[in-house]
């Protein structure tokens, strides 16, 4: 692939948690503002490759081990262990074919995609991803947490002593049914940058280990990043979707700054409006750029931008709108 391709890629949550830190609320920074990991919005492409039958290697899977006391448990493969899994490897401490280890690293969709930091006995590999994904930034200023008290159908069968004493009405709660929570934001909207550079991949045609990223691997991802959030449904990512994405292709030597900071999102009459302020920016190098399309929900959202030639599509059905 010939060029380079920078964007912005939109996450809508509602009454969910796109990105939780450790204590279980909506990730911020130190200054209050809401954000979403890039980790946050590789995880559901990942699986989504992963469950198309696609290699990949840096994602949790388990296996059932059996312990000293010999009991079975299930445990998460480590990365060694991982790269044996999908690699079909007996043991890779044997493999003294470098060559071979790194042509299996890039037939993995997440490495070829993202990179990867290989730091195993005999194999210290690192390579830098043709596609960096920044921080995701929340832009609805009216986003805030929402923590919502569960009762398990379950008694706590523990039978710990308490420090603090309780009410007899508490310890019959207490052994009734178990109490947790759930956290989430009422409404909030992610808009992270990204950019696509072919040429990281050089060093390593030449070594003959990849044939560098492909058309083929743009359209690959391409189609999941703009989907793969909506597809993936857990309990705290039920009202997260996909609900923007925008794509500028260009001259491979056109080098262009963070498109998400001329990001605007407000809340209009009956619909969202997205505004995008780059406009005079893309404008005035419509001579070195080949390609702009932008993808977005029409049901909930309209999109304010000045952008010239842009193709505008429907996320959902890939429609021209």
């Amino acid at each position: 692939m010939n060029k380079r391709v920078y964007g912005i890629l939109g996450i809508a949550s509602i009454m969910a948690n796109w990105n939780a830190d450790f204590t279980g609320y909506p990730k911020t920074t130190s200054t209050g503002d809401i954000f979403g990991s890039d980790k946050a919005f590789k995880y559901p492409m990942k699986k989504m490759w992963e469950n198309s039958g696609e290699k990949v290697l840096y994602i949790k899977s388990m296996k059932l081990s059996e312990s000293k006391k010999e009991e079975i448990q299930l445990v998460p493969r480590s990365l060694k262990e991982r790269y044996e899994y999908i690699f079909s490897e007996e043991d890779l401490k044997k493999n003294k074919d470098g060559k071979k280890v790194l042509t299996n690293l890039f037939s993995a969709i997440d490495v070829k995609n993202f990179g990867a930091t290989f730091a195993e006995e005999g194999n210290n590999i690192s390579i830098t991803g043709v596609v960096q994904i920044g921080q995701g930034f929340n832009k609805y200023e009216e986003s805030y947490a929402d923590e919502q008290q569960i009762l398990s159908p379950f008694r706590d069968a523990s039978d710990k002593p308490q420090k603090n004493k309780k009410s007899e009405e508490e310890k019959e709660d207490a052994k009734n049914s178990t109490l947790g929570s759930k956290i989430v934001s009422n409404e909030a909207h992610y808009f992270y940058p990204f950019v696509i550079n072919p040429l990281a991949y050089k060093e390593f045609q030449e070594l003959g280990v990849t044939e560098g990223y492909t058309e083929k691997d743009y359209e690959k991802f391409k189609e999941t990043s703009i989907c793969a959030a909506t597809s993936f449904a857990t309990n705290s990512k039920v009202g997260c979707e996909n609900e923007f994405a925008l794509f500028v292709e260009t001259e491979s030597n056109l080098y262009l700054p963070n498109l998400s900071q001329y990001v605007e999102f407000e809340k209009g009459e009956g619909k969202n409006i997205i505004k995008l302020t780059c406009g005079d920016l893309i404008n005035s190098l419509k001579d070195r750029i080949l390609n702009i399309e932008i993808y977005y929900n029409p049901y909930t959202t309209k999109i304010d931008t000045d952008i010239r030639g842009a193709k505008i599509y429907n996320i959902f059905t890939k429609q021209e709108v």
